[in-house]
C-alpha cells in the first residue's frame, strides 16, 4: 500500500498530475466562468453537476463566493473596488498570495454575496455541503486520501501540486499578471492584457484582454492565431449535446471591396470599438507622438506613447494623466490627431438605438479625417471603410 494501487514510470506520475490539475482549470473556466458568472453558455444538468462536484473534491471553491467576487471585479476593474486589481494592490501581492485576496473579498465584505451573487446553485447539496465549511475541506481531504490509496507517499506530492496550481495560476496569474504584463488586441479602459495568445496552460484564460472586450462571449480567442481551449472543449459538449452557447463576440473583418462608410462600418466600429481604437493609438496617435516630439533630447527621455497611454487610464495615476496633458499643449498637431481619437471614441460608444444619428456622425468624421493634413490619420480614415462585421465560428 506504501507504492499505492497503481504503479507508473516516473513521467507517468507528472502526466496525471497535470491532466487532474488541467481538469480543474477547466471546470473553473467553462463552469465558474463562462456558465456561472457570465451565462454565455447553458450547460446540460449532469455536465454542470460534475463540474461543480470536481472543485468541491478539488479545491474546495465555493460556486456563489467565487462568481460574486469576479463580478464585482468586471463592476469596478481597475479601480480601488476591484477585489484584486495589481494595479492598486501590487503584482507581487496579488500574484503570490491571489488566493488570500480572493478570500479576503468576500469575507471582509460579505454583502457581496448578495450583491453579485445572483443565479448561482441554491440546492440541497451546496447548502448542506458544497458551500459549508466542513464541505470545502471535506472534498480536498477525500482527493488527498484518493491520491495516497492510489499512488501511495508519491501521491501527497501530487495532492500538494494539485492544490497549488489553482490558486498560483487562477488567483495569481489570472488576476495578477494579465492585468499588468502581455499583449493587448483592444483598448479597454483597464490594464487587462493577453498573456500568450495560446491558451492552454490556464484553460483560455490567458486570453484576457479579450475577455474583458466582450466578457459575454463563451470565446475567448478573436484572432486567426490565437487558441483558446476552453471554447474547443465547449465544441465538443456542443457537438454532443451536452451545451449550447448564448453568445460569441462577431468577428471584425477588412472587406477590401467596401470604399465607403456605411451601415456595416458602424456597426463594426460599434461592436468592435475597443479594436479600432487600439487600431488608431498605434496608427496614428504612436506615429505621429513619435513624429512630434522625437527632437525633444534626451531630458526628459520620450516616454512611449503605449505607455503613456495606458497609465492615464489608471484612475490613481494622477502623474501620467498629466504627462499626457503636457504632451497635447506642446504639440497642437498630436492635440488634433488626439481629439480625432475622443470623437471616433464618442462616435463608437453610442448604443444600436441610435445607429442612424452614429452613421451620419462616422462619414462626418471620415471625411474630415481624410482632409486633416495629418499623414497618418489620413492613411487611418482610408482604411476605415473596409471594417465589416463576420460571424464567429
Amino acid at each position: 500500500m506504501f507504492n499505492g494501487l497503481i504503479n507508473l514510470p516516473w513521467w507517468g506520475y507528472v502526466l496525471v498530475t497535470l491532466a487532474m490539475t488541467h481538469i480543474t482549470i477547466v471546470s473553473v473556466t467553462i463552469f465558474l466562468h463562462r456558465h456561472q458568472t457570465h451565462r454565455a453558455l447553458d450547460l446540460h444538468p449532469a455536465v454542470a453537476h460534475f463540474f461543480r462536484f470536481w472543485l468541491f473534491l478539488t479545491s474546495g471553491i465555493v460556486t456563489k463566493q467565487w462568481v460574486a467576487v469576479h463580478r464585482k471585479h468586471h463592476a469596478h476593474v481597475e479601480t480601488e473596488d476591484d477585489p484584486h486589481s495589481p494595479q492598486f494592490l501590487g503584482l507581487k501581492k496579488v500574484l503570490w498570495t491571489g488566493a488570500e485576496v480572493h478570500a479576503d473579498a468576500y469575507k471582509k465584505h460579505p454583502e457581496i454575496l448578495d450583491a453579485y451573487g445572483h443565479g448561482t446553485p441554491d440546492d440541497w447539496l451546496e447548502r448542506c455541503l458544497y458551500s459549508r465549511v466542513y464541505g470545502t475541506w471535506l472534498g480536498i481531504l477525500l482527493l488527498k486520501l484518493t491520491y495516497i490509496a492510489c499512488f501511495g507517499a508519491i501521491g501527497i506530492t501530487m495532492w500538494a501540486i494539485h492544490m497549488m496550481w489553482l490558486p498560483f495560476f487562477a488567483g495569481g496569474v489570472i488576476n495578477g499578471v494579465t492585468h499588468y504584463w502581455g499583449y493587448r488586441n483592444h483598448a479597454c479602459p483597464d490594464a487587462s492584457t493577453n498573456l500568450i495568445p495560446w491558451g492552454i496552460l490556464i484553460g483560455g484564460e490567458e486570453l484576457h484582454n479579450n475577455h474583458h472586450a466582450f466578457p459575454g462571449s463563451a470565446k475567448f480567442s478573436v484572432r486567426a492565431w490565437e487558441f483558446d481551449i476552453g471554447w474547443l472543449y465547449i465544441r465538443v459538449l456542443c457537438a454532443l449535446g451536452l451545451a449550447r452557447v448564448k453568445k460569441i463576440a462577431p468577428r471584425l473583418y477588412r472587406d477590401p471591396k467596401k470604399s465607403s462608410i456605411d451601415e456595416g462600418t458602424a456597426q463594426a466600429v460599434t461592436t468592435h470599438r475597443l479594436r479600432v481604437l487600439s487600431d488608431y493609438r498605434k496608427q496614428v496617435l504612436e506615429c505621429v507622438y513619435k513624429e512630434e516630439f522625437r527632437h525633444q533630447g534626451p531630458r526628459p527621455p520620450l516616454e512611449p506613447f503605449e505607455a503613456l497611454l495606458k497609465q492615464s487610464r489608471i484612475l490613481r495615476n494622477k502623474n501620467a494623466r498629466g504627462r499626457l496633458a503636457q504632451r497635447l499643449r506642446h504639440s497642437p498637431v498630436f492635440a488634433r490627431a488626439y481629439r480625432f481619437h475622443t470623437r471616433l471614441h464618442a462616435i463608437a460608444q453610442q448604443s444600436s438605438g441610435t445607429s442612424e444619428q452614429g452613421l451620419g456622425d462616422l462619414q462626418e468624421w471620415y471625411q474630415q479625417a481624410k482632409t486633416s493634413g495629418i499623414k497618418p490619420l489620413e492613411e487611418f480614415a482610408k482604411t476605415l471603410p473596409i471594417y465589416t462585421l463576420r460571424r464567429a465560428r
